[in-house]
């Protein structure tokens, strides 16, 4: 009985991380982004990162801008919020379901989850 609970526990386990899939191409990067918005709607940001290079939205009430590129593999954003620049820093994506999770420091650092909304006009 308690082999069978280790492996039923064992199973969720790699479940719940095979869910989660790293990108580490550019083309597989926009298509999760095309036509949303990423949303943390708890700390009121609403960010869209466009395929033409660029940032737009909005956090705690001030507005976002940047620009990104993708480089070895990594999403490399510039931004400013407000008018506090925002150090560069090259991030890791992974796509959870209808969630991206930006972790910082090539992936060494903290990680945001932002919800994937369908993009307004």
């Amino acid at each position: 009985m308690k082999q069978l609970i280790n492996a039923i526990l064992l199973s969720l386990v790699a479940t719940s991380a095979a869910a989660q899939e790293t990108l580490t191409e550019k083309p597989e990067f926009l298509k999760a982004v095309a036509g949303h918005t990423l949303e943390i709607r708890l700390l009121r940001v609403q960010l869209k990162v466009l395929d033409s290079g660029t940032i737009t939205g909005k956090a705690f009430g001030r507005s976002v801008t940047g620009n990104w590129e993708w480089k070895g593999g990594f999403f490399c954003r510039s931004m400013t919020w407000g008018d506090r620049e925002l150090a560069d820093n090259c991030q890791q994506v992974s796509k959870d379901g209808t969630s991206l999770i930006f972790t910082s420091d090539k992936g060494t650092g903290r990680s945001a989850k932002f919800a994937l909304r369908p993009a307004t006009q």
